[in-house]
């Protein structure tokens, strides 16, 4: 007998068609044919990893009586040693914490995704800068989110622009990353961090202070978090990492927020996944008792410097003449403009002929993109492979 018709499954939420893939995962595909030397992603070098030292800390979470508690359920909010040992780290850095105002995630971009469902409807508006972090337009956007940038200088958030843009728009909340920033790398100087708090106060907004690469500081003077400044005590939520200073593939990132906002995060991650990895918390905390991740930090610090500095002595005989560059003091990324009549996404395919790739910075901004913009990593190549990608660069951009 024949078949019944057969009825096709419903539509896909809007959400899910109208926010596109991110083109920067997209180049990193292109990129890992061998020979290729990359400044397209923002990784930490593998080479770098305290391999040793995590596996010790494995085998002591996993060796004993102690191993049924890491492979059993956790509860939602984190591992009191984690949250005690993020509480002791963030002290350290100027912003008095306790282990009740802490909650660990799945990575930061997780935190990230847990304040967006519950501080924004579909709808509300949110700040942003200049070009900003290219996964949390993501985020905003699977969010509902109208999505404004806030103009800025080579050192981040114009406060006068900002408070303009809250009076003008009244968003629901300010998404900034002040130090080290991606994909620019530029630090906000801790002036306008005390303005951008003094706004958010006298407006009323929710300030949302993303910092993966803070530890990652080789020049320069530490900046306090906006989140320590008076003003942003009771509305800031701060995001941390593990990834940059640790390693990624571990997924541990936290959130430090105001009471009621982390108590309703707390609601979202457990319909989003009950609990941060139990055996991956603890591992982390015993190695945060065992060893010294600042001296590790001190490590990467300086093969990262070398790194830097190998990039910025490279870029004037690789770049157009024309062409410009910021000097970050840390982090991961030089920011670049080429010169009139470049489009650096148009420039990436020869790039890619001459096994060599960067991140074009058109995807980054919000609104009208600059086509002369891109993103160059120096963390995951020696000063040597360094100098032979900007030769190669080079050649693809003549």
């Amino acid at each position: 007998m024949p078949l019944a018709p057969v009825a096709a499954p419903p539509a896909f939420a809007a959400r899910a068609t109208a926010v596109g893939g991110s083109p920067v995962r997209e180049i990193l595909a292109l990129t890992e044919r061998p020979g290729v030397i990359s400044f397209a992603g923002g990784l930490p070098a593998p080479e770098l990893f305290d391999t040793a030292g995590l596996r010790a800390a494995y085998d002591a979470t996993l060796g004993g009586a102690g191993s049924a508690r890491a492979l059993q359920y956790s509860t939602t909010e984190g591992t009191p040693e984690l949250r005690e040992a993020v509480a002791v780290r963030a002290g350290a850095r100027g912003l008095a914490t306790t282990a009740d105002d802490v909650l660990v995630t799945t990575g930061s971009q997780q935190g990230l995704t847990l304040l967006a469902a519950t501080l924004v409807e579909p709808g509300d508006t949110v700040l942003v800068e200049n070009p900003t972090y290219l996964a949390a337009l993501q985020c905003f956007a699977l969010a509902g989110a109208r999505v404004v940038a806030v103009p800025c200088d080579g050192e981040g958030l114009l406060p006068d622009a900002l408070a303009e843009a809250v009076a003008r728009e009244r968003p629901k909340l300010l998404y900034t990353v002040p130090t080290f920033q991606n994909p620019t790398g530029r630090t906000l100087p801790g002036a306008r961090r005390a303005e951008v708090a003094r706004i958010a106060a006298r407006l009323g907004l929710w300030l949302v202070e993303d910092d993966p690469y803070g530890d990652l500081r080789y020049e320069g003077s530490e900046q306090p978090w906006i989140a320590a400044h008076p003003g942003a005590e009771d509305r800031t939520a701060l995001l941390g990492s593990f990834s940059k200073v640790m390693a990624p593939g571990l997924r541990l990132g936290w959130l430090r927020a105001p009471a009621a906002l982390r108590r309703a995060a707390v609601v979202a991650k457990q319909a989003a996944d009950l609990h941060t990895s139990t055996v991956d918390q603890l591992a982390a905390a015993h190695y945060l008792t065992a060893h010294d991740l600042d001296a590790h930090i001190a490590r990467v610090r300086q093969a990262y410097r070398a790194r830097r500095d190998a990039l910025l002595a490279g870029l004037d005989g690789a770049l157009p003449a024309g062409s410009e560059w910021n000097r970050p003091e840390g982090g991961m990324f030089v920011w670049a403009r080429l010169p009139e009549g470049y489009d650096a996404t148009e420039r990436l395919k020869s790039a890619l002929a001459h096994d060599v790739a960067y991140v074009p910075g058109a995807p980054f901004h919000s609104g009208t993109p600059d086509p002369r913009t891109l993103r160059l990593s120096f963390t995951t190549h020696t000063p040597q492979e360094i100098a032979e990608g900007l030769t190669r660069l080079g050649r693809a951009l003549r």
